[in-house]
């Protein structure tokens, strides 16, 4: 278990071998449901340390070869058993009360992960459906807490960062500001939009209309804001193409113990059906090159999604 570099793009390698013997999509027997020798009873939300880490509090020394970086895999894995109950299919068929129960947990596992020195990022993320290799079917997500910053934020960072010394102001502010086009659906203290810059066919991102950088900055309130709106935006992708979707779900946030002026806590929602309710598969360009195609515009998806949203779920 060890954390790779590239020397020529800098991206991390998480390698973990160990992980190909979690189980996966077993029949008859889960892991997360009460009962199971992780989880106990008498709960309706809990917070697990994954069994089968990327990263751990006692990893093995790295090998380093010459340019070839690696570094010590240090750090915790959860996993957030979002709901007792093994056949709900989303976290958007939740009680609004149930998802607030959730992200109070990842509130917590991030404010206590800013009291170690050598952790650097708080990465939250949610994959839903058999289709993208989900493991287990179980309402969950997962927590890694990092001694790196992953790339694709170190970029957001950078740009931010930038534009804020050249103009004063955070650009993801911005950006809320001005979408209005492609609004899926907002309340008091959120707003869910398709962003101009979309790369997926349905894609959502999620802000706090307030600045905050972290999650840890949220009052109870705001908590209850961001289940509204999650739950609406996630009900959107499950009917939007009338039958659930595929998706994944990650949370932004500036490092861990940064309060940033530039940079603004998010929730990015990538849909993994294209618009004829095929899977999207990340291919050459995309993989290869970075480069995404889209076979809808970001105006129509959002449209879609906000029809589908204004309905109940």
């Amino acid at each position: 278990m060890e954390i790779r570099k590239n020397p020529l793009t800098g991206e991390y390698t998480l390698v973990s071998p160990h992980r190909l013997s979690r189980p996966w999509q077993p029949e008859g027997f889960c892991p997360f449901c009460p009962g199971a020798p992780e989880t106990g009873h008498g709960w309706d939300v809990l917070l697990l340390p994954n069994r089968y880490p990327v990263v751990t509090p006692t990893p093995p020394k790295p090998y380093t070869e010459d340019f070839y970086v690696a570094q010590e895999a240090y750090g915790r894995a959860y996993v957030l058993v979002e709901t007792s109950q093994h056949d709900v299919d989303d976290l958007s068929d939740l009680p609004i009360g149930q998802i607030v129960k959730a992200l109070k947990l990842v509130v917590e596992a991030a404010r206590e992960s800013e009291r170690d020195e050598k952790l650097a990022y708080f990465f939250y993320f949610r994959n839903k459906g058999r289709e993208i290799g989900v493991s287990l079917t179980h309402p969950h997500s997962q927590i890694y807490v990092l001694p790196v910053v992953p790339p694709r934020v170190a970029l957001e960072l950078a740009h931010s960062k930038r534009w804020y010394k050249r103009r004063g102001e955070c650009l993801h502010c911005a950006i809320v500001k001005r979408e209005d086009k492609r609004v899926i659906y907002e309340n008091r203290g959120w707003k869910s939009f398709t962003p101009y810059y979309a790369r997926w066919p349905f894609e959502a991102h999620v802000y706090p209309k307030r600045h905050v950088s972290s999650i840890v900055e949220l009052g109870e309130d705001e908590l209850v804001d961001l289940a509204d709106a999650l739950k609406k935006t996630l009900c959107a992708f499950k009917n939007v193409l009338e039958k659930p979707m595929p998706y994944i779900m990650v949370m932004h946030q500036a490092p861990l113990r940064l309060r940033l002026p530039y940079y603004h806590l998010h929730f990015e929602i990538y849909g993994m059906y294209r618009p004829d309710g095929r899977l999207k598969y990340a291919a050459g360009a995309e993989t290869g090159g970075g480069l995404f195609t889209l076979e809808t515009t970001p105006e129509e998806a959002a449209q879609k999604l906000k029809e589908t949203a204004a309905r109940r779920c």
